[in-house]
């Protein structure tokens, strides 16, 4: 394979991460999945055609994701170079989705327009496993550079974030089909792929921005997003300072009573203490509350052995009244490895490896999405930190939620990993129809809209507080109601274009 094979699927994969948070360039997507598209049709083989989607993943996920090399500034356990070292390892590894998207893509047994639905189908099913397997790790789906073009990501609502991510793949196979002169195909084919753009940019204006309904009226519940700006490198020196901030920062928001009801939101591990065993802790917290208002905060709580010795832990949000009663908890269940606990630990800490945060307890998750039932509240679902990268593993579907609180610990990843994980909460936003309010320590915290819209957020590393009534949510979507069966179903829909368009040129 000449040197060229090499270089421009990376350059290609690197260009493509420019489309996600915080460049959000996403024309550079288009034209970078246009090369792949073009480079695994014209791949002599299919391993050649893997190795060209495993190039262009590998550059994909080292450009978008070294945000993960920051967390190492703020443990022990290995020295920071190793972040880096960390960030390439897990983009090969990563890498080998788009690999296998490119491979089943050149296995389709007809070149040209018929092998871009093909693609798109394969791309789709690639990510799914992505969030899945080996726990998963769905973040950057490709379909989330569409955020910023125009109404194009409201076709989550119907798709999920797979879906976009097989629209993305369908745009640069167009921009790759005229630039490639696919488009010289038999006239049957022409006119057939003319009815189809035809039809997507039709409807693509009808889910632009401007066919969207203007902002609702913000009825919901009056919250107030405390966002204290204590760093990581804070964050244990003296957990009585890092409790006062958060509360005198609450005090200003609420004001002297009697004021509206309202729901105050601190973020991930904003309390260290163990409120479940500390009345005295629940009390000063429940000081700052008037009758009817909450305060919904992240915590840990353990699990003892029989002798009352610790046994795990786990990452909690915490539900507190006026009179310091705990009303509500609830534990989160899709933990990340290294940070929260670890996997294989006799062989990992054989080989030296230890997890990144302080402790050395495990975490044990938690039963999977649920909705808390606020008291005089429209009902919550929960999501702590990255679990709100998950496509349809959100919401307790049954009983579904009036909104969403995502509490996050953001100050780990430097500034490009904050922006990206606020566009995961948009896609959330979108796919199930659902307000979603962000709470983290350093930014960006915000309140998002059930069409995936930023009402109001913080910058990264300010101190303030937001305060706003939550937007309304809307029906279930598509998606809320059938999950990734719309997926599914998009991905079958265009393996039944493929094949047409291979009838096309008979």
């Amino acid at each position: 394979m000449p040197a060229a094979r090499f270089l421009l699927p990376l350059l290609a994969g690197a260009a493509s991460a420019l489309g996600f948070a915080p460049i959000d360039a996403w024309p550079l997507t288009v034209v970078a999945v246009a090369v792949l598209v073009a480079l695994v049709d014209r791949a002599p083989t299919i391993r050649a055609a893997a190795v060209a989607g495993w190039l262009f993943g590998v550059a994909q996920f080292v450009v978008s994701l070294g945000w993960i090399a920051t967390a190492f500034v703020y443990q022990a356990a290995l020295p920071p170079f190793m972040g880096w070292v960390t960030v390439v390892l897990l983009a090969m590894f990563l890498a080998l989705y788009p690999a296998l998207a490119s491979g089943l893509a050149r296995a389709w047994p007809w070149p040209g327009s018929s092998r871009v639905p093909a693609f798109a189908a394969a791309w789709m099913l690639a990510e799914w496993l992505r969030g899945h397997l080996l726990s998963g790790f769905a973040w950057n789906p490709l379909g989330t550079a569409w955020l910023n073009a125009g109404g194009i990501a409201q076709g989550a609502a119907w798709v999920g974030a797979l879906g976009l991510s097989g629209v993305m793949v369908l745009a640069g196979g167009a921009v790759a089909q005229v630039g490639t002169g696919w488009a010289r195909e038999r006239i049957g084919q022409q006119l057939f792929a003319g009815a189809l753009v035809f039809v997507v940019g039709a409807s693509l204006v009808a889910l632009s921005d401007a066919a969207l309904p203007p902002p609702a009226r913000l009825t919901g519940p009056l919250v107030h997003i405390v966002q204290p700006n204590l760093g990581q490198e804070y964050k244990y020196d003296d957990p009585d300072v890092h409790r006062a901030t958060y509360l005198a920062q609450s005090r200003a928001a609420l004001g002297p009573s009697p004021h509206p009801q309202a729901i105050v939101i601190w973020s991930e591990s904003a309390i260290l203490d163990l409120v479940a065993e500390r009345p005295d802790v629940r009390a000063q917290l429940a000081s700052i509350l008037s009758p009817g208002d909450l305060l919904l905060f992240g915590g840990e709580a353990l699990i003892r052995n029989a002798d009352g010795s610790p046994a795990a832990a786990t990452n909690s949000l915490y539900v507190l009244d006026s009179a310091g009663r705990l009303q509500g908890r609830y534990d989160k269940a899709h933990l990340v490895p290294l940070g929260e606990y670890v996997p294989a630990r006799p062989l990992m800490s054989r080989l030296g490896l230890t997890r990144l945060t302080p402790g050395t307890l495990d975490f044990l998750p938690g039963p999977g999405p649920r909705t808390i039932d606020l008291p005089g509240l429209p009902a919550a679902g929960v999501q702590i930190c990255y679990e709100i990268v998950f496509p349809a593993a959100v919401v307790d579907e049954a009983h579904r939620p009036a909104w969403i609180v995502n509490i996050s610990n953001d100050a780990w990843f430097g500034t490009w990993g904050p922006p990206q994980h606020l566009e995961q909460a948009r896609l959330r936003a979108i796919e199930e129809g659902l307000p979603i309010a962000r709470a983290t320590p350093t930014g960006i915290s915000a309140v998002i809209d059930a069409h995936g819209r930023v009402v109001a957020a913080l910058a990264q590393r300010t101190r303030a507080t937001l305060s706003t009534r939550m937007p309304p949510p809307l029906p279930p979507t598509p998606f809320a109601r059938y999950a990734h069966g719309t997926s599914a179903a998009f991905g079958a829909l265009l393996l039944a274009l493929a094949v047409a368009l291979r009838r096309s040129r008979a």
